[in-house]
C-alpha cells in the first residue's frame, strides 16, 4: 500500500505543476508522518546528511567553472580549431559544430550551456555559407546533449551520489559513448550533406589547426587538469572540480580577458614593434612550456618515489629554452642565437605593461560587475539542483526504509525478467519520463528504485549509470519539456514546434546509439575497468 501512495502522490504534485524537489520532499515526508514506523525527526537528519555529502560539493564547483568556461570567446575559438580540423569535408562546418559541442562538453559537463555557447554562434557561421536554419538548429539541439554524456558531467555526479557509485569511474565510463556518439552524428551529417550538396570549408592547412588549437589551448587544458589530476590520483573529482572553477575563472579574466574590468584589452597591441613581438611569444611559449610541462608531470609522477621536483624543473627548464631558441630563430633568423637576448628584451615592455595591467585590475576582477552576474547565476543553479537532489535523497530514504525497491525486485523476478527485459524496460521508463521531467530530477527519483533491481540481475553498475545519462540526453530533445528544445528556440527565434521538426532526423541517431550503448556493455566498462578496475557493490 505504503509504496503505490508514495508514486501516486509524486505523480499527483508533479502534474498539478508542484516543483520536483518539493513533490519529491512533501511525499516523503506524508508516508514518514502517516504510513511509516520512521520518525519525522528522522526528516532534519536525512535533509542534514544528504547536504553534507562530500560527493555533492563537485556540483556547484563544476557550475561555477562552466559559467567562467560559457563566455563567447572560449566557444568562438574552440568552434575556429574545429573548423580547421574537420571543416574540408562535405557538410564540414555541421560536422565541426558538433566536434565544437563535444569539446566544449567537456568543459561545461551541462547540455543547456553547450547550446548556448556553441550554437549562438554556430548557426549564425552556417546559415552564412548556406545552411538552412533548421538544419543548423537541429544540429546544435542534439549535439548539444552530449555535454551531460563527455565528462566532466553534472548527471554523472548525481548519479553517484544516489547510488554511491565513483564518479571517477563514471567520468570514464562517458570518454568512448561520448566521442562514438559525436562521430554517429558527423556520419550522419556527412550522408545528409551528400544528399543535399551541403557546402565544404577551404583546407587551410595543418598551420591553421595549430594556430586554432593555440587560441583554444588555454581552455582545453582546463580536460587536462580535471581528468590528468583525478586518474593520476593528485585529487579527488570534488578537489577536481574545485580546482577546474579557479582555473576557469584565471584564464576567462586574465587570460583571454573575454569578460571582467580588462575585456578586450589585447596582450600585444599594433604600437609594438617586430622584434618586441616575437621576443614576447617566444618567451610566452617557453612559459605555457614550463607550465603544462610540470603539471603534466606530476599527474603523472605523482606516485613514482624516484621522481624529484627540482629533476622535473630543470627538465621541463631546458626543453623551455629549447623551444624558445627555436622559435626566436624560426621568426627572427637575421639575427642569429646572439640576437636571441636582444629579442627577449625587447619583448620586456610587453610583459611590464600586461603585468602591471593585471596587478592593477586583480581585486577589481573578483568584484566586476560581470564577475558578480556569472557568480549570482552559477549560484542560483546550484540552489535549484542541491534542493532537488536533498528532497531526492530524503525520497531515496523513504525507498530504502519502506523496502520498496526490494518488493519491485521480487515482482519482476518472479516474472522472469531478465537483465535483457530488465533494461528495455528501464528505457521505456526513462524515455517516457524524459518527456516530461528536468534530467537530474527524473535520475534522483528513478535510480534509488532501479538500482538494486539492477544490481540483483546483474546489470553492471557504471553501464548501468551510462544508459540512464543517455536516456537523459535524449528526454532533452524530446517534447514537451525537452530544455534544449527551448533553450535551441530562444537562441534562435525558431517556434517549439519548428525546433522539434529539425532535431527529429538526428534524435533516431541517438535512438540507435542508446541501442548500441544498453546492449554493448564494454563500450561503457572497458577504459574505466581498464584503468580503475571493477566498480564494487555491496548487496
Amino acid at each position: 500500500m505504503e509504496p503505490a501512495i508514495l508514486f501516486v502522490l509524486v505523480l499527483l504534485l508533479l502534474f498539478l505543476g508542484v516543483p520536483v524537489a518539493v513533490s519529491l520532499g512533501l511525499s516523503s515526508l506524508l508516508i514518514i508522518a502517516f504510513f511509516s514506523n520512521d520518525s519525522v525527526s528522522s526528516v532534519a537528519l536525512q535533509l542534514f546528511t544528504a547536504a553534507q555529502n562530500y560527493t555533492l560539493l563537485a556540483i556547484p564547483f563544476f557550475v561555477l567553472a562552466s559559467a567562467f568556461m560559457s563566455t563567447g570567446g572560449v566557444a568562438r575559438r574552440i568552434i575556429r580549431f574545429a573548423i580547421a580540423a574537420v571543416g574540408h569535408f562535405r557538410g564540414g562546418l555541421a560536422m565541426a559544430s558538433v566536434l565544437a559541442c563535444m569539446m566544449f562538453a567537456a568543459l561545461s559537463g551541462s547540455s543547456p550551456a553547450t547550446v548556448v555557447a556553441i550554437g549562438t554562434i554556430a548557426i549564425a557561421g552556417m546559415r552564412q555559407v548556406g545552411y538552412s536554419k533548421d538544419f543548423a538548429a537541429g544540429i546544435i539541439a542534439n549535439a548539444g546533449t552530449l555535454g551531460i554524456l563527455i565528462p566532466p558531467s553534472i548527471v554523472m555526479v548525481v548519479y553517484s551520489a544516489a547510488t554511491d557509485v565513483s564518479v571517477g569511474r563514471m567520468f570514464l565510463a562517458g570518454v568512448v559513448p561520448g566521442i562514438v556518439a559525436g562521430l554517429m552524428l558527423m556520419v550522419a551529417i556527412y550522408v545528409m550533406a551528400r544528399i543535399r550538396n551541403l557546402p565544404a570549408e577551404e583546407w587551410k592547412g595543418f598551420g591553421e589547426i595549430l594556430e586554432g588549437g593555440k587560441e583554444a589551448g588555454w581552455g582545453l587544458f582546463l580536460i587536462v587538469i580535471i581528468l590528468g589530476g583525478i586518474y593520476g590520483g593528485v585529487f579527488t573529482p570534488t578537489e577536481a572540480a574545485a580546482v577546474a572553477a579557479v582555473y576557469a575563472f584565471l584564464v576567462a579574466l586574465f587570460v583571454y580577458r573575454d569578460m571582467g574590468p580588462m575585456k578586450g584589452v589585447r596582450w600585444v597591441e599594433a604600437r609594438d614593434g617586430d622584434r618586441a613581438r616575437i621576443g614576447f611569444s617566444a618567451s610566452v611559449y617557453g612559459l605555457a612550456f614550463f607550465f603544462i610541462w610540470m603539471i603534466l608531470t606530476f599527474f603523472l609522477t605523482s606516485e613514482w618515489e624516484n621522481v624529484t621536483l627540482a629533476g622535473r624543473a630543470w627538465t621541463g627548464l631546458a626543453a623551455s629554452l629549447a623551444i624558445m631558441i627555436a622559435y626566436a630563430l624560426w621568426r627572427g633568423g637575421e639575427a642569429g642565437i646572439a640576437g636571441l637576448p636582444g629579442l627577449l628584451v625587447a619583448g620586456l615592455p610587453i610583459w611590464r605593461r600586461n603585468l602591471a595591467l593585471m596587478a592593477r585590475n586583480f581585486l577589481r576582477a573578483f568584484f566586476n560587475e560581470e564577475t558578480r552576474k556569472t557568480t549570482v547565476d552559477a549560484a542560483r543553479t546550484t540552489v535549484m539542483l542541491m534542493f532537488i537532489i536533498v528532497n531526492a535523497l530524503l525520497f531515496a530514504h523513504v525507498l530504502t526504509a519502506e523496502r520498496i525497491p526490494q518488493t519491485i525486485t521480487s515482482v519482476m523476478v518472479d516474472a522472469g525478467f531478465t537483465w535483457f527485459t530488465f533494461l528495455i524496460a528501464v528505457n521505456l521508463l526513462l524515455l517516457l519520463g524524459g518527456q516530461f521531467m528536468e534530467p537530474s530530477g527524473l535520475l534522483l527519483i528513478v535510480a534509488p528504485v532501479v538500482f538494486p533491481i539492477a544490481m540483483e540481475l546483474g546489470v553492471d553498475p557504471i553501464h548501468l549509470g551510462i544508459i540512464m545519462v543517455v536516456n537523459m540526453e535524449i528526454g532533452m530533445i524530446t517534447p514537451p519539456i525537452g530544455l534544449n528544445l527551448f533553450v535551441t528556440s530562444g537562441i534562435t527565434g525558431m517556434s517549439l514546434i519548428q525546433v522539434v521538426r529539425a532535431a527529429a532526423p538526428f534524435v533516431l541517431v541517438l535512438f540507435l546509439f542508446l541501442i548500441i550503448v544498453t546492449y554493448v556493455p564494454v563500450l561503457s566498462t572497458w577504459l574505466p575497468y581498464s584503468l580503475m578496475g571493477p566498480e564494487i557493490i555491496a548487496r
